[in-house]
């Protein structure tokens, strides 16, 4: 097919760096982060674009439709939307999905990997006007909407397909086998292995990241093989619609079938992701959200393979700094980034009860709680600064809980939040963190503490000591899960019971952060995102575990 070798030569030098940056580790991207960097009349051309989007009808042509319409997005800033989606019979969806497969399926490695660095070569030259989608859809403000819902989206994606095509050639297509048989003839046998995909795949997308955590699942099953339909969020619909029709229209080209990819729109709580991933059809699902619907899904959806990511509690140990100021500052910007609405923003800080040492001498619990609640409040003391780190808040239970947070029904209050204005986006529901004292040995404050509360209120939780502090991250760890865990010591001893805590405990550990890289960031082809080993989730972005049993491989034998 002369489109998909056109485009494996097109693409073949992007996809040799990829599978080199898996094993180097070191920073490495090929799509940039910063607006400017897409050229003069970019970001206007985007604007553009997205503001064609609204109040329109979004088309998806082929796509099987019932001729009815979904929409139910509001901007967490106050634009007015008003985009409707078609809506998708589900066994139409899935039985286009089973036709398309076929040639999809017999295709090699190298093709799919080509078509999908096509798509997301695509879907990064828009980056400007996903990233509109993105910020108008989840509250991410506009630099977060930029770079994570874009380049580093796209990072995760690439990083998916590099991984699959990596383990999908591990096996030779063919090979020959010749048993020595001493003086009688040798058994001769050729051989040939083939990539089985496992069928098709159900992406469930998440309100706050629908991007960067659902690239992952959708390339992954793309690339190995599997059809895929994606089922946004019904409050962040947009960014995958648009992914949705540049992966068809990329297909298509390539002469795949459309339907490989396809869209499944609903209401809001209208539960299409249910009936979705309980049908036989459905072979593999990858779901971020909330833990009581990825439990639901692990325990029901028996004929798929599930890949989760769900709540956890992130914790902070600080048992000392050589770099007071700065622990405080990396601390400030990353419970602010995003309004705290980040499934890796640190969500409890373990403090001594007897203080800690830093380089401007010794520093109680009260202090270090104030000095903190200080550099928050500097942070964030500019309405206009406040609104570009915080962004907006994503839904109605984030504010209840901020709400909660300041009338103090969660414990004494070292910060209060306060509302911060937009001039930009009058309409807009902005608010600051609120910082909660907390006692680690009173189970009124654990039962609190110790349950994730997603989004801007955080626990400044008192402890014994350091040691208590490291064995209540790693029961935390264990009992409820975590995506990150961070450390403050100087301390070779405690620094190894850290480590050790979170070895023993599978949680990420990131260690006295005090410069421009925060406890809630992951890079794509460096770090890990989660590690499939505590209950927050059972898969990590993206390892090969996560990609190489989205398919099997069958062998064929014949005698030579």
């Amino acid at each position: 097919m002369a489109a998909v070798d056109e485009l494996i030569e097109r693409h073949q030098e992007t996809l040799t760096r990829a599978l080199t940056a898996l094993g180097e580790r070191d920073y490495w991207s090929p799509y940039p982060e910063f607006p400017k960097a897409y050229g003069e009349g970019a970001a206007e051309e985007g604007k553009l674009a997205f503001e064609a989007l609204l109040g329109s009808t979004f088309a998806l042509p082929g796509q099987p439709a019932t001729g009815e319409l979904e929409g139910t997005e509001a901007s967490p800033y106050g634009l007015e939307l008003d985009i409707s989606y078609p809506r998708s019979e589900v066994d139409e969806l899935l039985a286009a999905a089973r036709t398309a497969q076929g040639a999809w399926a017999a295709a090699t490695p190298a093709a799919r990997a080509a078509v999908c660095l096509e798509i997301l070569a695509r879907i990064n030259a828009r980056s400007h006007e996903m990233a509109l989608a993105v910020q108008h859809t989840t509250g991410q403000a506009a630099a977060m909407a930029f770079q994570a819902g874009g380049p580093h989206a796209q990072d995760r994606g690439l990083e998916a397909v590099a991984y699959a095509y990596a383990e999908q050639t591990k096996l030779p297509a063919e090979a020959g086998w010749t048993k020595p048989q001493g003086k009688r003839d040798p058994l001769v046998l050729r051989k040939r292995f083939v990539v089985v995909p496992r069928g098709t795949a159900l992406m469930i997308g998440c309100n706050t990241f629908p991007t960067w955590n659902g690239y992952p699942g959708l390339f992954a099953s793309l690339a190995t093989g599997n059809p895929v339909v994606v089922k946004p969020h019904p409050r962040a619909v947009l960014p995958l619609a648009l992914t949705v029709r540049i992966a068809r229209e990329v297909l298509g080209e390539a002469g795949f079938d459309p339907n490989l990819v396809t869209l499944a729109a609903e209401r809001d709580r209208e539960g299409i992701a249910k009936t979705l991933a309980l049908h036989p059809d459905v072979r593999i699902i990858d779901y971020t959200g909330s833990t009581e619907f990825g439990d639901w899904l692990e325990q029901n959806a028996k004929q798929a393979l599930v890949y989760t990511e769900k709540a956890g509690v992130n914790t902070v140990v600080i048992d000392s700094t050589d770099d007071y100021k700065g622990m405080l500052s990396n601390l400030a910007f990353a419970l602010s980034l995003y309004t705290g609405q980040m499934c890796t923003t640190p969500q409890n800080l373990l403090i001594p009860r007897g203080g800690i040492t830093t380089d401007q001498g010794p520093k109680s619990y009260d202090e270090v709680v104030a000095d903190l609640a200080r550099s928050i409040e500097g942070l964030l003391g500019d309405d206009a600064r406040a609104a570009a780190i915080l962004g907006a808040v994503v839904n109605p239970d984030v504010l209840q809980r901020s709400a909660a947070a300041a009338s103090g029904e969660y414990g004494d209050l070292a910060l209060a939040p306060r509302v911060v204005t937009s001039q930009e986006f009058p309409g807009a529901t902005i608010r600051t963190p609120a910082l909660i004292k907390v006692e680690a040995h009173k189970p009124d404050d654990r039962a609190v503490f110790l349950t994730e509360c997603f989004g801007p209120v955080f626990f400044a939780v008192a402890v014994d000591s350091a040691q208590d502090a490291v064995e209540l991250l790693r029961q935390s760890v264990i009992e409820h899960g975590a995506m990150t865990a961070t450390g403050y010591t100087t301390s070779g001893e405690v620094e190894q019971q850290l480590i050790q805590a979170c070895l023993d405990s599978g949680v990420c550990l990131s260690l006295n952060l005090t410069g421009g890289v925060y406890p809630n960031q992951t890079a794509a082809f460096s770090d890990l995102h989660g590690t499939g080993a505590n209950p927050a989730a059972n898969a990590a972005y993206t390892d090969a575990a996560f990609v190489a049993n989205r398919f099997r491989v069958v062998e064929i034998r014949h005698q030579a």
